[in-house]
């Protein structure tokens, strides 16, 4: 079965379920469109211009931090909408940051997108750390008995002489 594609209104919805649940007081224009949206044509989902409007509306009220994880896993033209969302409101909204992790492969589409908002770092595991989660790995295998230690000095040793560190 194929993995059904996360679409940019689920991946802002998200985000904006997110930082309403970690609001202390939600303000009422907020709230009150809430409860609208919710009991009109039987509670369909925000479109993507209403959930930048409500996110426009709290990130330009207060300081917001924000992480988006693994950006990476969106496809080529939701990566590119949801950039394109994020720039809207990091350029409306300047108490916001934004945080975000993926393979290195995206981070030029990143730096396009958010040209001068960008700082970038990359983390790499170490040969070391690549020899702890092998060793884990290898303890937590599901049969324990198909292996003599031999065997996992030699997985040890293969893979961590030819893994790209």
């Amino acid at each position: 079965m194929a993995r059904k594609e996360t679409s940019i209104t689920d991946i802002l919805g998200s985000l904006l379920k997110q930082i309403i649940s970690g609001m202390e007081i939600v303000p009422e224009e907020i709230s009150r469109g809430l409860r609208e949206h919710r009991n009109s044509i039987h509670g369909h989902k925000l479109q993507l211009v209403e959930i930048m409007q409500i996110l426009q509306l709290i990130t330009s009220s207060q300081p917001t931090f924000r992480c988006i994880d693994a950006l990476d896993e969106c496809a080529g033209v939701q990566l590119a909408r949801v950039l394109e969302s994020l720039r809207q409101i990091l350029d409306r909204s300047r108490g916001t940051r934004i945080f975000l992790t993926g393979r290195p492969h995206i981070r030029a589409k990143i730096e396009g997108f958010l040209s001068g908002r960008v700082a970038s770092v990359s983390v790499s595991p170490s040969k070391g750390d690549f020899t702890t989660y092998l060793r884990a790995r290898l303890a937590n295998h599901k049969s324990p008995d198909s292996m003599d230690e031999c065997m996992k000095e030699d997985i040890l040793n293969t893979l961590g002489n030819t893994s790209e560190m």
